[in-house]
């Protein structure tokens, strides 16, 4: 508003100084006209001075020439309108009024006094003459010069007014302006609650309803998403397989632990450390990115099994990267070689007492034993094939169901004392006949437990009788019983042939059996039952088993019951 003011200033001076030069012209011309009138309607005799000044201005003066050596001028109030009239001659421009009878409007300065005047001459009608009015310029300037005053008190007065009315709209606009900026800054910062006030219901104010509702619906999108993102991760988090997913250039965008381990595990293998992503997994990614097909494949990190299934990741049809999940394959992988292993041993130990049972009875049926003691032995070998396949059949049930969590305990108020003690006297004829120190040491603070005394008498029966089995002539049995914190901790330690740290880990496995050229009594054949299903009636009692063992040195098994 100010430079236009300014401009609009500058147009006005300029316009009303043209428009008063103009206007004394014009007034000088009339003048003239005035006096020519005069010239002509009287003689030149007859031309009076007073008439003369009576016609024009007191500020103007005339000079009437009648040819060039014949002029009149009228009285002048002030000497700086002294002119010489030869000077009217001898001016060039001027000098036309006479030579080419022409009428002429000039701004000149005279010789001496150097002053401006505004010059206005016409010719006489028979063209020899000519009458010259002219005034001084600052007569016209003095106008101008009040004039300009007006325009410039005017364009201040104008200015400041503007300038308040400019500060005042201003400040109405610029004011919920600074706030909406505030807010959308609070915006970029993730502050979604800052409300920017309706002042107004101008455009302003409809910036601001604008701001408000598109704060409202970001606020709205924003927890959505954030919801989203939570449950996306806390998915990935919970899930058992693992998940990464990587973009063209194979950065990792989405990775939840399982994988995190995965990768941990294959780069210690690799012997890796700075890279995100072993070789390995990227020739995979790659195949996958540049054929646009799903590819699954199988590796074997740190003793374990894991299949890797990678598909290609879409946006509108074009593949960004990769999606890969991870599953470890490794306890499917071990149930099926158990479930081989189940089926085979399983066959083993029915194939023998089986095949001896079909040989004898043959023997008996083709009269090959001449004598009754024959035919009682053969007899004999068969009965006891017999019980050593029902013992497995029993136990191969008994093993099913507990493993089915179909296993009842009848559980009943023992005192430990007595109750080792009659499961130690069973054993105390093996002892002697062994020639093994068999010793029990019962140390409690308390008499009685609850129990399945059946349950945990043939816990306790199977590991002695594994103890005996495995230790020889002039070695050492004994069973410790001890009370610690919450739990009765019952140990049968043997000094005998021991188990080698590879069998150790697997001795709790169904059918499994360490060496059995190491078995002291080879007359009596376990079927690798016993210990498995030991651990699970001691785990179904709330407790744990455990064995230590050192080759050719001793072995020791304990279990826990809570008290």
């Amino acid at each position: 508003m100010a430079f236009v003011l300014l401009i609009l200033t500058v147009l006005l001076l300029e316009f009303f100084e043209n428009f008063y030069v103009e206007d004394a012209e014009m007034n000088l011309l009339n003048q003239a006209e005035s006096v020519y009138s005069l010239v002509e309607s009287h003689e030149e005799d007859e031309i009076s001075i007073e008439t003369v000044n009576q016609l024009i201005a007191p500020s103007t003066r005339a000079t009437i020439f009648f040819d060039e050596h014949q002029y009149w001028q009228n009285d002048v109030y002030e000497d700086y309108l002294e002119i010489d009239p030869s000077w009217f001659i001898t001016h060039t421009d001027i000098s036309r009024v006479l030579t080419h009878d022409e009428e002429i409007k000039e701004i000149s300065s005279v010789p001496i006094s150097n002053e401006d005047l505004i010059i206005v001459g016409i010719p006489t009608h028979d063209g020899s003459g000519a009458i010259y009015v002219y005034q001084s310029l600052n007569v016209v300037e003095e106008t101008t010069e009040q004039t300009t005053n007006i325009i410039l008190v005017a364009a201040t007065i104008a200015i400041v007014l503007t300038t308040i009315f400019a500060f005042f709209l201003s400040t109405r606009i610029t004011a919920p302006l600074i706030k909406m900026r505030k807010a959308a800054s609070e915006l970029a910062r993730g502050e979604f609650h800052t409300k920017v006030p309706v002042l107004t219901y101008d455009e302003i104010g409809e910036l601001a309803n604008s701001f408000n509702l598109m704060r409202r619906q970001l606020n709205y999108h924003i927890t959505a998403l954030n919801q989203e993102k939570s449950q996306l991760s806390s998915i990935l988090k919970s899930m058992a397989d693992g998940v990464i997913t990587v973009n063209k250039k194979l950065e990792v965008l989405i990775i939840n632990p399982p994988a995190e381990q995965f990768l941990e595990r294959l780069l210690y293998e690799n012997n890796l450390q700075d890279e995100p992503l072993p070789e390995e997994l990227k020739v995979y990614f790659n195949q996958v990115l540049e054929n646009e097909e799903e590819h699954s494949t199988e590796i074997v990190v740190q003793g374990r099994s894991y299949v890797i299934v990678m598909t290609p990741l879409y946006d509108d049809s074009v593949v960004v990267g990769v999606v890969a999940i991870i599953r470890d394959m490794s306890d499917e992988r071990q149930l099926d070689k158990l479930r081989k292993d189940f089926l085979a041993n399983v066959s083993h130990e029915l194939r023998t007492p089986i095949s001896m049972m079909q040989g004898y009875s043959e023997a008996i049926v083709d009269d090959v034993a001449e004598t009754k003691e024959d035919k009682q032995e053969l007899a004999q070998i068969i009965y006891d094939e017999s019980l050593r396949m029902g013992r497995l059949v029993n136990e191969l049930l008994d093993l099913a169901r507990m493993e089915a969590g179909h296993i009842q305990l009848n559980l009943e108020e023992v005192n430990i004392e007595d109750f080792i003690s009659k499961i130690t006297r069973k054993f105390s004829t093996v002892a002697h006949d062994q020639n093994i120190l068999f010793e029990t040491d019962v140390n409690l603070g308390l008499n009685n437990m609850n129990v399945d005394p059946d349950r945990i008498e043939q816990v306790l029966t199977n590991l002695i009788d594994n103890a005996f089995r495995h230790t020889g002539e002039g070695g050492i049995v004994q069973v410790n019983v001890a009370d610690e914190s919450d739990d009765i901790i019952i140990e049968i330690i043997d000094n005998g042939s021991g188990i080698s740290k590879d069998d150790l880990p697997f001795i709790f496995e169904r059918f499994y059996k360490s060496d059995k050229a190491r078995t002291r009594n080879q007359s009596k054949k376990g079927t690798g039952l016993g210990l498995s299903i030991a651990k699970h009636i001691v785990e179904a009692h709330g407790g744990n088993i455990y064995a230590k063992s050192k080759y050719n040195e001793g072995t020791s098994f304990t279990f826990t019951i809570p008290k």
